[in-house]
């Protein structure tokens, strides 16, 4: 007997980037149609200040979306879901996005909140962690342009290791650091304290509604984490499957994120691994992920004496997330 299962396609629509995923979903997961598509298209330009989305951000988005239309159009899908994160949140003019984006691909953005981006970029980042060697609970850190969610798990006793027990979404990323703190190339000292004191601030903010001090496993999710993962292994070119469940140390990860955060964008540029639309803005994704790894650490030790020193950088995250959720949505229909 044939299982049940359904083709979807997601399109996660954030800060910095896009992605599409087309995958079919059935009991035992999800099985990739069409691997991830990848665009950077910076839609959240300047939203940190004007609170509106640039023409030209928008223009990059449409030209991303009618792509899209053109790979899903060359799959039979079950359905398709659209989701929008941080910048679509805060920007005024977001209606006419969603009108275009409909009417590019016929489905409206869905503006989600944080709280359910942490959910799905949970579900995503656990649902292909082999569990075997990594201990509950897990607490899952997707670092975006525009915001960055903390979420942690259940520790597989009292509550399941799948099961959200806490998240919260803070108003920091990669973009939105680099545009509001590090205008300088490369940044100044001033600039980077600056950074830092921003940064600790909402990581004290997250910590009072997210126990993150409970963690014995970090999961770091996101380009600005994938990205500075293959830099720290020396790869000379990005390589996902070989980032992907990778295992690193804190102190690799410190010396990786410092050392491009003070350099200049010309001298990013030498560097292949770097994704061209992520040149100008890692160092502000870098300086949030150290904070967030010294933090979490320190809280970890705290509350039950064992020191975190590595974490593992996935590449499943809120785009998984989004596929597998429909889909079990649909097939539950």
């Amino acid at each position: 007997m044939s299982k049940e299962s359904v083709t979807v396609a997601g399109i996660d629509c954030g800060t910095n980037s896009i992605r599409l995923k087309i995958a079919r979903v059935d009991a035992d997961g999800m099985h990739e149609v069409v691997p991830r598509i990848l665009r950077v298209i910076r839609l959240g330009q300047d939203v940190d200040k004007t609170h509106r989305f640039a023409d030209e951000a928008l223009e990059r988005a449409y030209v991303a979306a009618r792509e899209f239309a053109g790979v899903i159009a060359e799959h039979p899908i079950d359905g398709l879901r659209f989701v929008a994160t941080s910048a679509t949140r805060d920007a005024e003019n977001r209606e006419e996005f969603e009108d275009e984006i409909e009417r590019i691909l016929g489905v409206r953005p869905e503006v989600i909140p944080g709280t359910e981006e942490a959910d799905l970029s949970f579900l995503g980042a656990t649902s292909v962690v082999n569990r075997d060697d990594l201990p509950a609970p897990y607490l899952v850190v997707d670092l975006g342009g525009g915001s960055t969610e903390l979420v942690i798990g259940g520790d597989g006793v009292s509550a399941p290791t799948t099961q959200v027990q806490g998240a919260f979404s803070m108003n920091i990323g990669s973009v939105r650091m680099t545009e509001r703190h590090l205008t300088n190339d490369p940044p100044t000292q001033t600039q980077i304290d600056e950074a830092v004191a921003d940064v600790d601030e909402h990581i004290d903010e997250a910590f009072r509604t997210v126990d993150a001090g409970k963690a014995r496993t970090i999961i770091g999710v996101s380009g600005t984490v994938t990205t500075m993962t293959a830099l720290a292994m020396g790869l000379k070119e990005y390589d996902h499957t070989v980032v992907d469940g990778h295992r690193l140390s804190f102190e690799d990860a410190y010396a990786v994120d410092d050392k491009f955060l003070r350099m200049t964008r010309a001298e990013r540029r030498e560097y292949k691994t770097i994704h061209p639309g992520r040149i100008d803005v890692v160092g502000g994704g870098a300086v949030v992920w150290s904070r967030v790894l010294a933090r979490v650490s320190e809280a970890a030790k705290a509350d039950h004496g064992e020191a975190i020193d590595s974490f593992v950088a996935s590449e499943h995250g809120l785009l998984d997330g989004i596929v597998l959720d429909y889909g079990r949505r649909l097939l539950a229909q």
